[in-house]
């Protein structure tokens, strides 16, 4: 039995500063819909693996688009 004890796993990265996108953008759903799980939350940061800045604008984004009727609030 080996165990992996002092092993991270690997760190990771914001894919919209990969993308280098300014800001994110409520009617783009196609991404939108890969940050929030089939239940309707939201994913936290330490699993999206987005920056603080971009996290905020998804929530943001997240919950305009829930507004306008473009994304569910909860799973049916």
């Amino acid at each position: 039995m080996r165990q992996d004890r002092g092993r991270r796993p690997r760190k990771k990265v914001c894919s919209f500063c990969v993308d280098k996108v300014d800001s994110i953008d409520y009617k783009e759903l196609g991404r939108l819909r890969k940050y929030v799980t089939e239940r309707g939350k939201i994913l936290p940061r330490r699993i999206s693996g987005n920056c603080a800045k971009h996290q905020r604008q998804l929530t943001i984004a997240i919950k305009r688009a829930r507004i306008v009727a473009l994304l569910p609030f909860t799973a049916e």
